[in-house]
């Protein structure tokens, strides 16, 4: 199988560098089964601005901090505001540290993670240094998630709502799966009706088929919460019970975060009274 065979068509090698005009990944060290081969932090400017966006500076680590600030001056850029897609530690445990670095605000929809008063909300733009970032609710992995549309560049930032490799966690009970399955529609839409092509997540690769990755991920998602259905119909009662059923195929060590998402499923089977 080649990458263009894999869903949303991702691009070949580890996340880092150049994505397009206007985003450079900068990985974080800290690979594991949930976070794949890193947390992506991204710095986003125009290419002929001095300044620079940075979204999800990742974990709390010195050494890549300064890495992401080293990069952007090196493409003579100053770093003048910081973004989080969510609130998990991977993305935005060192977003503190981060703005001591560069004296920079952070923003993000949950008021928890701010710094310097000012928040994100829903239509949003975002324009420093010439920068046109629209700013989406995409709520469901976390409830405070967020996508970042970068037009000129037809790509959206995802954060761990979409992912460059396999698919991503309800986190329950803050994610909620009508949540996720809406912003996945609201994904694709963007794909369909803007002409979003590029998919930047928060882990993986690059991927170049943002409407075909979406278009998997809902169709995954109806495939587990069948499967879930069946489960529950067939005497699994406990979410652990049907991880084990339905999850079988699954790494073990992924079957933590799998019970979170089946929790939620659960959830969404009882609400619309199919369980």
């Amino acid at each position: 199988m080649t990458y263009t065979d894999l869903p949303g068509q991702p691009r070949p090698g580890v996340p880092g560098g150049a994505a397009t005009a206007r985003a450079t990944c900068v990985l974080a060290p800290n690979p594991s089964a949930m976070t794949l081969d890193g947390t992506n932090t991204w710095i986003l400017a125009e290419p002929d601005s001095a300044l620079a966006v940075v979204v999800d500076p990742g974990p709390l680590d010195e050494a890549h901090l300064r890495a992401v600030i080293a990069v952007a001056e090196e493409a003579g850029k100053r770093i003048a505001l910081t973004l989080l897609t969510h609130g998990h530690a991977d993305h935005s445990g060192g977003a503190a540290r981060f703005a001591e670095l560069t004296g920079t605000a952070v923003r993000a929809l949950d008021p928890a993670q701010r710094l310097g008063g000012e928040g994100l909300g829903v239509g949003d733009v975002i324009t420093t240094g010439g920068l046109e970032l629209h700013v989406l609710s995409t709520p469901g992995h976390t409830a405070d998630s967020l996508c970042f549309h970068l037009p000129a560049d037809r790509a959206v930032l995802t954060g761990d709502t979409v992912l460059g490799r396999g698919t991503t966690m309800v986190a329950h009970p803050d994610g909620r799966l009508g949540d996720y399955l809406d912003s996945l529609r609201r994904l694709r839409s963007l794909a369909v009706d803007d002409g979003v092509d590029t998919v930047l997540p928060g882990h993986g690769p690059v991927l170049e088929d943002a409407q075909g990755v979406v278009e998997y991920y809902l169709a995954h998602r109806a495939k587990r919460l069948a499967q879930v259905e069946t489960a529950v119909e067939n005497g699994h009662r406990t979410a652990a019970e049907v991880v084990a059923h339905v999850y079988a195929d699954v790494d073990p060590s992924l079957w933590p975060a799998a019970e979170l998402s089946v929790r939620a499923q659960l959830d969404y089977l009882g609400e619309h009274g199919l369980i």
